[in-house]
C-alpha cells in the first residue's frame, strides 16, 4: 500500500514521521461515514419497522428481549436479506451491469411483505440518493437513477446505498458493514425511545448485536444470485400490519 508521509515536531523539538492512509481511502472512508451517519436526511428515524407494535403487545419489553428481536432482524430477517440485496447491487454496478442492475432493483422493490416495510424502504432509499447526490454528484448514479425512473422502478435502500458505494469506489465488505451497523443502530434508537430504555442499555445493545451484524454480512457477501435471497422472520411482518392499524403511534412503521 502507498503511504503518504508526514511530519510534526514533537514537544522536545524532536521531529516524528508519521504515515497517512492514500488520500482515496480516507476520501472513502469520510463518505462511508457521512453517507450511513444518522445525521444524513433519509428519515430513519421515523421508522421502527415493525418494533413499535412489538413493544404494543408486549413481545419486546426490556434491553434482552429488545436484544433478541433485533438479532433475529439480523440474522434471519431484514438485514440478512438486505445483506444479500446489496451485494448483488453492489456487484452488478461494479461490473458495469446495467440490465441487472435493473432486474434486482425492481426485484428488491417487491421484496417486502407490508406496505408499511415498503414504504420505510423505498422512502429511505429515494432520500439516500437525492441527498448523496447533492453533497457527491456521480454521473454513473445520474444514470442508474434516470433508468430506474423510465422502467418505473422504486430503489430500495440497500439499492440505493450499494448503487453511491460502488459508483464511488467504496470496497463491499466494509460498504456493507457500515450499512447493516447503521440498521441495527437505528432499530435500538426505536428501542430506546418506545421501550422506553436508558442510554446506558442502547450502547448495550449496539455491543451485543456486533455479532449478529457480522454475521449478517457474512451471509450476505455469500449470495451469489436472486435465487439465494430469502429471509424467515413472519413476525416482523405480523407486526407491521399491526402497527398500520395501531391507535397510538410514534413511528410510520
Amino acid at each position: 500500500m502507498m503511504m503518504g508521509m508526514a511530519t510534526a515536531t514533537g514537544r522536545m523539538g524532536t521531529t516524528i514521521t508519521t504515515t497517512e492512509p492514500r488520500a482515496a481511502e480516507a476520501a472513502q472512508l469520510y463518505r462511508l461515514l457521512a453517507w450511513l451517519s444518522p445525521a444524513f436526511p433519509t428519515g430513519g428515524f421515523s421508522y421502527s419497522h415493525g418494533l413499535e407494535y412489538a413493544v404494543e403487545a408486549g413481545l419486546v419489553r426490556d434491553r434482552d428481549t429488545a436484544l433478541a428481536w433485533i438479532d433475529g432482524v439480523l440474522r434471519q430477517g431484514t438485514g440478512r436479506l438486505d445483506a444479500g440485496l446489496f451485494a448483488l447491487a453492489w456487484r452488478a454496478v461494479d461490473r458495469n451491469d446495467q440490465q441487472e442492475f435493473l432486474a434486482l432493483a425492481e426485484y428488491a422493490a417487491a421484496l417486502r411483505g407490508t406496505s408499511e416495510l415498503k414504504l420505510e424502504s423505498a422512502q429511505q432509499g429515494k432520500s439516500f440518493l437525492l441527498a448523496a447526490g447533492t453533497g457527491w454528484a456521480s454521473d454513473r448514479v445520474t444514470a442508474l437513477m434516470a433508468a430506474m425512473t423510465e422502467a418505473g422502478i422504486e430503489a430500495s435502500l440497500p439499492v440505493s446505498v450499494a448503487l453511491t458505494a460502488a459508483a464511488h469506489g467504496l470496497a463491499l465488505k466494509p460498504a456493507l458493514s457500515g450499512y447493516l451497523q447503521a440498521f441495527a443502530a437505528n432499530l435500538v434508537s426505536a428501542a430506546v425511545r418506545v421501550i422506553p430504555l436508558g442510554q446506558s442499555d442502547g450502547l448495550r445493545l449496539i455491543a451485543g448485536l456486533e455479532a449478529a451484524t457480522r454475521a449478517a454480512v457474512s451471509l450476505g457477501l455469500a449470495v451469489r444470485s436472486r435465487d439465494e435471497l430469502g429471509a424467515a422472520s413472519p413476525m416482523i411482518d405480523w407486526c407491521s400490519m399491526r402497527h398500520e392499524t395501531q391507535y397510538t403511534r410514534l413511528f410510520r412503521s
